[in-house]
């Protein structure tokens, strides 16, 4: 659970952003339908102040030298350039997109929507939220804050390609919420695409009409349409995109691995017509039965790799402290107790018939190989069993112990407990 804030709610993420119990929520709503969850049905009366404040946002803005394209800003539907608000960031950093807080006033001010984005990246509060949300969902999340005037709209009726959970922290704002034009979009059909038809569904009646304030909470899958207007004062909320793992995922990864086929690399006949059905027809047949082979010899274990390295790349692990780590192993000891790195993903696993007697640890950017000695201590430590140095099983001795951790601090698989 996460711990935000001093005195903050340490209920699980998922609960505080739908009121439904989980299996309900995927069986009933989940990449299905929208789900309103107010204040009072999440017991949420403090609201997701304590993920992210008005004040905070306040000292992102002026005080935490914010770079693009950790904001944006949008007015009258569109992102105004980076230029418009960022510049120079004085003496000792050498930088020209840091933003100006002088610059952010006058355009919030006279009506613009403020964007942070990629929280889940630079506030601690999200960091850890959006770890434990994403951990229990099993999907890649972004974090982003929305910061609206009063009876302001930042952008126009649109859908996302993604999931999203709408986190109400202050003020109130109006949503209109429309059904899809296009179920289920992926990322390469943004709105855009279709904007005569999106304009087109806005102007009818909604399928949802609602107003959020503090606390409340809105889920809405990927392809609803919908905008939003502050109310009589400004707004901040927050946005948790899940980024949708789909079957399309499969089909561009199979795609990718089919380039081992050599009647897949074939080059096209010399001269043919690429505008002429005629001439196509004969090469797109043998082009799909070749596919067709290969696809019935496709192998789920190189499947499964190419999509550990998509998936696991797109969430990053619990930051660690540099420097208390390097203290850590300075000090280490047999009785020293340690824990794995929150939210990290890993395989263990043989290295493979070139390295018999030894292991592989993979991790989100880098695989690491181990003594074949070290994997039951590996695994032990990985799940949890063991956190003391010297109790680490399958090894000889303390020395190899305290060797095997100081390599699990130094790679950063492991933190100090």
């Amino acid at each position: 659970m996460t711990d935000n804030a001093p005195g903050g709610d340490r209920r699980p993420a998922l609960a505080r952003c739908v009121a439904l119990p989980p299996a309900a929520f995927v069986a009933t709503h989940w990449g299905r339908a929208p789900l309103l969850s107010r204040a009072k049905e999440l017991a949420n009366p403090d609201g997701f102040t304590d993920l992210l404040s008005p004040a905070d946002a306040d000292e992102l803005l002026s005080r935490r030298g914010l770079r693009t394209p950790f904001l944006r800003v949008a007015k009258d539907g569109q992102v105004l350039p980076a230029g418009r608000f960022t510049g120079g960031g004085g003496a000792g950093a050498e930088v020209g997109d840091q933003v100006l807080d002088e610059r952010i006033l006058d355009l919030y001010a006279d009506g613009a929507t403020l964007v942070l984005q990629g929280l889940h990246r630079n506030w601690p509060p999200l960091i850890d939220f959006t770890r434990e949300l994403g951990t229990s969902l099993r999907q890649p999340l972004q974090v982003n804050a929305y910061l609206t005037p009063a009876g302001n709209q930042g952008f126009a009726t649109h859908y996302d390609t993604h999931d999203v959970f709408v986190l109400q922290v202050d003020g109130s704002k109006h949503w209109r919420i429309h059904e899809p034009v296009l179920a289920d979009p992926l990322e390469r059909q943004p709105w855009g695409g279709r904007a005569d038809e999106v304009s087109a569904t806005a102007a009818g009646p909604p399928a949802l009409d609602v107003t959020l304030e503090p606390g409340d909470a809105l889920y809405l899958p990927r392809g609803w349409l919908h905008s939003a207007q502050a109310q009589h004062g400004s707004s901040l909320h927050l946005t948790v995109g899940v980024r949708a793992l789909t079957r399309y995922a499969l089909v561009e990864t199979l795609l990718g691995l089919a380039a081992e086929d050599p009647r897949l690399r074939a080059a096209l006949p010399f001269g043919l017509d690429l505008a002429e059905p005629a001439q196509i027809g004969p090469e797109l047949t043998e082009t799909v039965e070749a596919l067709r082979d290969w696809l019935d010899r496709a192998d789920p274990v190189a499947v499964a790799a190419k999509l550990r390295e998509r998936v696991w790349s797109a969430a990053r692990p619990a930051p660690i402290r540099p420097l208390a780590q390097a203290d850590a192993i300075a000090g280490l000891d047999a009785d020293s107790r340690l824990a794995p790195r929150g939210g990290l993903n890993w395989q263990l696993g043989p290295a493979g018939p070139d390295e018999p007697d030894r292991v592989e640890l993979r991790l989100f950017d880098r695989t690491i190989t181990f003594p074949g000695q070290c994997a039951l201590a590996l695994r032990a430590f990985l799940d949890g069993g063991v956190s003391r140095v010297g109790d680490l099983p399958g090894l000889d001795d303390d020395a190899d112990r305290i060797l095997l951790a100081r390599r699990l601090l130094r790679e950063a698989v492991a933190v100090p407990a």
